[in-house]
């Protein structure tokens, strides 16, 4: 696996290791009826450097041996209430979800071969040249109490020698806790879309599914929210007269759609400032002590950063209009209602609202830890964790949290600048500092963790295959 050199590189080469890195995995076989089936024969585990929480010899591994070596996704998620992980495997005949007990790894159910739409053209990637390659993914969501496992793909409908066809990107629902072989979507909902090969992004966030495109991972031009129930689709191509406070053709220029709420979509404008219109806007759940406009031109203060878990992360200024640039505070709301939930100074920069994200946003799997790189926060106890370096201390960007307040990132440094293999540290966000120590040589970062007591690994085997590897906490 080839990953960028970028901080989001870094923190995505500590997750998933590029190369060999020896120890067997489990196969997977074609079954009679064309599709994914386990292999039966059991095989010893992957050797695994795992950290200290998770038992190296306990757990099981999968193969995924169809996955290019240049990719942006991975086609692997949890369904945690329902206790699955799933995958997408590919066949002679289409695609097959395959949903494995998070505990046992025994197969809970599999899909019926699902054929997405035909590929764009560059859909492929360059190996040679380090262009990420975008192919059908999987990802779990839950809606109205409900989890549903979506495959989904971005390409042309109906395309052929006579007809142009239709750009979409394809989402088949599947219930979480279905069972048995050969199991057919609920329903499949076709978006349209507009967009080149890695610019689309599927995500629940904010409680409904948004599809969105074009632009860049943070500013989107356009997007979609989806009613996996119903299959209703609410298009947002032109989000910028979403929000009242649009007055001006400047302020509005770069405006995004960044989650879907039960309540609305989520509106994040250009040049500060954001909210669910008719519901809130961010003046009115601006911190204390801030002012609600910056700058000389008196623009919003607030950047909507970004969702996850139905919360909002976003960066304020604390200098005021004339004022000179202090360290920005930093907030987490409540995606659906605005409301403040924690907050802290960090002199993490925070970026224009058009321009890329260094870091995704993350939670613990129950919800009370979210990160973006060095921001951290506790959401039950309201308080923020600042992990940017000071000159002498090193920058740690938070990759993965466990449900008890334990986290793993990357140490950022000259090193990870130059493509160097990640140092990993282990934190303690249940602590003012955090704690950090450094980890050993090689250790894995769970991908996923808390999924029923284990954390979910990936990897490389020998052959170059991505190993999808449960080991379970001590």
């Amino acid at each position: 696996m080839r990953v960028a050199t970028s901080v989001g590189g870094v923190l995505l080469a500590a997750v998933l290791v590029a190369g060999c890195s020896g120890g067997n995995s489990g196969n997977v076989d074609q079954g009679k009826n064309g599709f994914a089936q386990p292999n039966q024969k059991a095989k010893p585990l992957a050797e695994l450097n795992v950290p200290s929480a998770y038992d190296p010899a306990k757990g099981w591994d999968a193969t995924l041996n169809w996955v290019p070596g240049v990719v942006r996704t991975i086609p692997v998620t949890a369904a945690p209430r329902s206790g699955v992980i799933a995958m997408l495997h590919a066949a002679s005949n289409g695609y097959t979800v395959e949903a494995k007990a998070a505990d046992t790894g025994e197969a809970r159910w599999y899909s019926a071969p699902w054929n997405p739409p035909t590929p764009v053209e560059g859909a492929e990637g360059n190996a040679e040249s380090g262009e990420m390659g975008e192919i059908p993914d999987v990802t779990a969501v839950e809606q109205d109490g409900r989890e549903y496992v979506l495959a989904y793909a971005h390409g042309m409908r109906g395309k052929d020698p006579l007809h142009e066809g239709a750009e979409v990107v394809r989402l088949a629902v599947y219930a979480a806790d279905a069972s048995d072989t050969l199991v057919k979507p609920l329903r499949e909902i076709d978006v349209p879309v507009s967009a080149d090969p890695g610019e689309v992004r599927v995500g629940s966030t904010g409680g409904r599914v948004l599809v969105a495109w074009g632009g860049n991972e943070a500013f989107p031009r356009s997007a979609a929210a989806v009613d996996v129930a119903t299959g209703r689709v609410d298009s947002y191509q032109k989000p910028s007269g979403l929000l009242s406070q649009c007055a001006t053709a400047v302020a509005c220029s770069s405006t995004r759609v960044m989650a879907a709420t039960p309540d609305g979509p989520l509106v994040g404008m250009g040049t500060g400032g954001f909210g669910v219109p008719g519901r809130w806007f961010s003046d009115d759940v601006r911190p204390h002590g801030l002012e609600a406009k910056t700058g000389l031109v008196g623009s919003w203060n607030g950047d909507a950063y970004g969702v996850a878990g139905g919360n909002l992360l976003v960066g304020w200024s604390t200098g005021g209009k004339f004022g000179a640039p202090n360290d920005p505070l930093w907030s987490v709301h409540d995606a659906r209602t605005g409301r403040l939930r924690a907050s802290m100074t960090c002199a993490s920069d925070v970026a224009d609202s058009n321009e890329a994200r260094d870091y995704p946003v993350i939670t613990s799997p129950d919800g009370r830890y979210l990160a973006a790189g060095p921001v951290a926060f506790d959401l039950r106890q309201g308080k923020g964790i600042c992990l940017e370096g000071d000159g002498d201390r090193k920058t740690i960007a938070v990759a993965a949290i466990r449900d008890d307040g334990t986290a793993y990132g990357a140490v950022l440094g000259k090193s990870a600048a130059s493509g160097s293999e990640a140092v990993v540290a282990e934190l303690d966000l249940t602590t003012s500092a955090g704690e950090p120590k450094v980890l050993g040589t090689g250790v894995r970062v769970p991908y996923l963790t808390s999924v029923n007591g284990s954390g979910l690994f990936l990897d490389r085997d020998d052959d170059l295959n991505v190993r999808v590897s449960l080991r379970r906490e001590r």
